[in-house]
């Protein structure tokens, strides 16, 4: 038989045991928090009909979708996570309390060019809180809070989360004249970090059809820089003009008003008048969030309020807010920049119990009491001689191997030796337990570290 050489897909992530305990430590801490705040977890299929999942898409979005036939169905695989949470609201709206707050954290899929930092297999994880008919500002001001608890439960400070609303912009450019070209500007006013002023003003003239003053005028606009309350201040000069650029400027207020009250810092919070968001569903707060010593990622948690999730499945007005953080390319930025924590261990287990010849029950009865104590333990149960045991426990990583022979047996006691600094103690299966859980706790910390 020919032996098929094994290979993974280009653009499709799969790690080694460690780095997958790293993932898994960041994915919980992404599920406590959203379930800290009242979101209900939600699962959608991976697999839908491809009517439902190019309902609102068509241009980019088709070509990247996996796309195949399956008998007479028409079937793709999921791009995102909202579309199937449009779905999922429309066809459950009678059986749910609105607001309706879910989180998920699931892969998605696109058939995009893969490169460095980007995925064709990627998890999200998102959260939205939809409405039904209406939704009160205060979801709006609620969000970075929770994008501030998720972040610092990582590990970071030095990251920022940077916040505009689409009315202050739609506003600004109907007081300017421009509303029908309002779509085409905010888009090239997204790459400004991306490809700089010059090249937005020239982009605005030529492909928007701007005239210099009026492309010179939206870049000082956006250009108005400040404490939060400075930006807030300059925007009130523009006030009275536009009855959309005045509410859209209430909503920011109250969104950055309530900073404290949600116990976040203004120096991870600024008002930035150059976010946009590139998609067109986004109606008023928009969100990005980037990492201060590593701009050259990009936002790292991006999203927004949009007024109709679900046009496109039901007459029924589900106004929302929501944001999505591209997990699997977060996980490989930052690794690559070397700043998980490898300090804290990555094995499967805490404790790996050695039974050193014998009967195996004693053992087995240890390692049952030590899960009963709250511990991940392993059983090693191979019959090979105790140097090739130790090997075994060193590659694996266990932060401690527990040896369990004749004399421990008959002392009602077992040893446990700590791997990493090679300190051996004889105890019994209670004190054992107590002794690897106050080590684990000492040895514990943020799964990021910042240099």
């Amino acid at each position: 038989m020919e032996i098929i050489r094994p290979r993974t897909l280009s653009g499709f992530m799969e790690l080694l045991p460690g780095k997958q305990i790293q993932f898994e430590r960041m994915a919980e801490i992404l599920r406590k928090t959203y379930a800290s705040y009242g979101f209900a977890p939600l699962d959608t299929p991976i697999i839908e009909d491809a009517q439902i999942l190019l309902a609102k898409g068509g241009g980019e979005t088709e070509k990247q979708i996996y796309r195949f036939q399956k008998g007479d169905s028409d079937l793709a695989l999921r791009f995102d996570l909202t579309v199937p949470l449009a779905k999922y609201v429309a066809l459950h709206a009678n059986e749910l309390a609105f607001p309706f707050r879910r989180f998920q954290i699931s892969k998605v899929y696109r058939g995009e060019r893969a490169q460095r930092g980007r995925f064709r297999e990627f998890y999200q994880a998102d959260i939205d809180i939809i409405g039904d008919g209406k939704l009160d500002i205060l979801n709006e001001a609620e969000i970075p809070a929770i994008i501030y608890k998720v972040f610092t439960g990582f590990g970071l400070k030095k990251f920022q989360i940077r916040v505009n609303n689409r009315k202050i912009l739609n506003g600004f450019y109907a007081m300017n004249g421009l509303s029908e070209k309002s779509g085409d500007i905010m888009r090239t006013v997204d790459k400004l970090d991306k490809i700089g002023a010059e090249k937005v003003r020239v982009i605005l003239m030529e492909d928007c059809g701007l005239t210099g003053d009026q492309a010179d005028e939206i870049l000082k606009f956006i250009a108005i820089r400040g404490t939060n309350a400075q930006v807030l201040a300059a925007l009130e000069g523009y006030a009275g003009r536009n009855e959309m650029f005045d509410l859209g400027l209430s909503e920011l207020k109250a969104v950055a008003l309530n900073l404290a009250a949600f116990g976040v810092p203004e120096a991870n919070f600024a008002v930035d008048l150059t976010i946009a968001r590139g998609l067109d569903y986004y109606t008023g707060t928009v969100y990005e969030t980037t990492l201060l010593d590593h701009p050259e990622i990009g936002s790292v948690c991006s999203g927004g309020r949009y007024d109709d999730l679900a046009g496109y499945y039901t007459e029924r007005k589900l106004p929302g807010v929501g944001i999505s953080i591209g997990l699997t390319r977060l996980f490989y930025v930052l690794d690559e920049q070397k700043l998980l924590n490898d300090a804290l261990p990555t094995a499967p287990a805490d404790a790996l119990v050695l039974p050193m010849g014998g009967e195996p029950g004693p053992a087995i009865a240890l390692a049952e009491s030590l899960r009963c104590a709250g511990l991940r333990v392993m059983l090693y149960g191979e019959q090979k001689k105790f140097k090739q045991k130790m090997a075994y426990a060193d590659k694996l990583g266990v932060p401690f191997a527990v040896l369990l022979g004749e004399d421990e047996i008959a002392a009602g006691k077992c040893s446990v030796k700590n791997m990493r600094t090679g300190e051996q103690i004889t105890v019994t299966p209670a004190e054992a337990a107590a002794h690897i859980q106050n080590v684990l706790a000492a040895n514990n910390g943020p799964v990021i570290l910042e240099k």
